[in-house]
């Protein structure tokens, strides 16, 4: 495959306007890999005609001297962002056909910058899923193998798990993902690559199509943190469309990777420790904290004591936001009808709804009428809204005495297709270090920071106070630094020719 293909973002920004190459060479190149990497079942739609020609004009910006950071480079879009024109499915049957005719805030910034769409990348159905097994298209793979097991395929992770296969793959430069309670962070750790979780209210909600509206927020998947900072200037800004986006200056977050964390306070929450977190988990997170002792940062141990009811709580907001936003969808004014016997206009709801939806969206959607419902709301739903708040009251307290906070991103490795499907607790219990700082809308990224014994990548978590990005780019990036992490995914172009 091309050497282009392993170029960062900020290596092919820098070498395009200097003309070693084009946008149209650095796209055809990953159009071929797109279509080499069909293994993986990564996209949900193809768009190499409207890639090129969108390189074309990217050449005519950088000719022009006009180029901005993304001008040229070859994107991944997560198949929930609404690209005019272009099928958005959300990785669910229901919406069969979708192609809005309005752009998503998030990816009409990217194209204003001059980036370059390759397709739209499959998900777990509504972003619902840990694993990206849930989608009406099937999964996706990871294209990491375990060393003692090369023939098993594994799982990307979810529910941004296209996204993150075809960064890790090298078969786009970059993608936007979502995270509701770890849909970007988790996928990163299991494939190497980093990703950002922004601030609640730092990049536009307006057009990507709704799971949770009060948890969702955009963000890049990456190959470097240098190149995550770059990405989320482009997807970020107010947008009046958007009642939840935050009205405030967007920063030039690649600005802050200075290399230098001396001084800074990092804390560590004893509540991350849990009974059963794999041994090699624990032996990087320690790793972590003595590459940031020596970079100069001070380590602080800290509390977060409302930690271990973030879970449960987060599987009763959620899916009582999902079950509001998805009773849209009834086959009445777009994507999939089901008439079923035709007797009534119920009849076509049902019909269709139990078509549309999958096992997984289903079973949220009844967990959340459940919880929303008279003589529950108070027990459950107002009560899981309250231990929200304490988890954020515990965040605020501990970015009193911290900078930043340093945990693991997920509990283990990447597992097998198929090896927790049937046991949702143990699914679930993948976001346990994710959702905390989703709960309390804070930034967070996931920095691949070394390999299990058969060969699989594991992440370390930096979470920051609200809109304090920079200082979580800082430490990513030294972390990124002494990690040095340089290892690629097995030989899976061969399974793919």
């Amino acid at each position: 495959m091309s050497d282009l293909l392993a170029l960062s973002i900020a290596d092919a920004r820098d070498k395009m306007k200097a003309g070693e190459f084009s946008a149209t060479e650095l796209t055809k190149a990953h159009v071929d890999a797109m279509e080499h990497s069909r293994v993986l079942n990564a996209f949900t739609v193809e768009t190499p005609d409207m890639a090129l020609s969108m390189a074309a004009d990217a050449d005519k910006r950088i000719a022009a001297g006009d180029a901005a950071d993304l001008t040229g480079i070859p994107l991944g879009i997560k198949d929930l962002f609404c690209t005019k024109g272009v099928l958005a499915t959300s990785g669910s049957h229901i919406l069969d056909g979708f192609k809005p005719e309005y752009e998503s805030t998030v990816t009409a910034n990217m194209w204003a910058d001059g980036a370059v769409m390759m397709g739209k990348l499959n998900m777990d159905e509504f972003a619902m899923g840990s694993s990206n097994e849930t989608s009406f298209y099937g999964p996706v793979k990871n294209p990491w193998r375990a060393s003692d097991a090369p023939d098993v395929d594994l799982v990307p992770g979810g529910s941004s798990g296209g996204s993150a296969a075809v960064v890790a793959g090298d078969v786009c430069m970059a993608a936007t993902g979502t995270d509701t309670g770890g849909s970007i962070r988790q996928p990163g750790a299991f494939t190497g690559t980093v990703g950002m979780k922004p601030t609640y209210g730092r990049c536009s909600r307006w057009g990507i199509i709704a799971f949770a509206s009060s948890l969702d927020q955009a963000g890049p998947i990456t190959k470097t943190v240098r190149d995550s900072a770059i990405m989320l200037k482009s997807m970020s800004g107010f947008d009046k469309k958007d009642s939840t986006s935050m009205n405030i200056e967007v920063p030039n977050f690649e600005a802050a990777l200075t290399g230098d964390v001396r001084g800074m306070k990092i804390g560590i929450p004893s509540e991350y420790r849990m009974d059963g977190m794999d041994a090699e988990v624990e032996a990087l997170w320690q790793q972590g904290i003595a590459w940031l002792k020596e970079a100069g940062a001070e380590i602080v141990d800290i509390s977060l004591p409302h930690t271990k009811y973030a879970l449960p709580a987060y599987y009763i907001v959620a899916p009582a936001e999902c079950s509001s936003n998805l009773a849209r969808y009834d086959g009445v004014k777009y994507g999939l009808r089901n008439m079923g016997d035709g007797s009534s206009l119920d009849e076509m709801y049902a019909a269709t709804r139990a078509e549309g939806f999958g096992a997984e969206v289903q079973k949220r959607i009844l967990i959340g009428t459940y919880v929303l419902s008279a003589g529950y709301y108070d027990a459950y739903y107002l009560k899981a809204q309250k231990v929200r708040t304490r988890i954020a009251e515990d965040f605020k307290s501990a970015f009193g005495k911290v900078d930043a906070i340093l945990t693991p991103t997920a509990p283990n490795a990447a597992f097998p297709l198929g090896d927790k499907m049937s046991d949702p607790l143990a699914m679930y219990l993948n976001d346990v270090f994710t959702v905390p700082a989703s709960m309390a809308g804070l930034p967070a990224i996931s920095v691949p920071a070394g390999l299990t014994t058969n060969g699989l990548p594991l992440g370390l978590q930096i979470i920051g106070a609200a809109f304090d990005e920079e200082t979580v780019f800082k430490v990513a990036h030294v972390m990124e630094k002494a990690a040095n992490f340089t290892a690629k995914p097995n030989n899976w172009w061969g399974d793919a020719k």
